[in-house]
């Protein structure tokens, strides 16, 4: 046995599941934040940019 290459391919083993699982997490943040904006959009009435008072995010901040 080489114990060398057997620990090299569990460190790399390790490494790439580290990788995969943070990609998944960030994707999925990703995914959460651009829902967010886009539930945002839709509740300003279809506006990129709230009107001047509207105050949505402060009001939905307090629940």
């Amino acid at each position: 046995m080489n114990y060398y290459n057997e620990i090299k391919s569990e460190i790399i083993d390790i490494e790439t599941y580290k990788k995969v699982k943070d990609y998944s997490k960030n994707k999925r943040e990703l995914e959460g934040y651009y829902k967010i904006g886009k539930l945002l959009v839709e509740a300003q009435g279809g506006e990129e940019k709230a009107t001047y008072g509207n105050k949505l995010i402060k009001e939905y901040s307090k629940n």
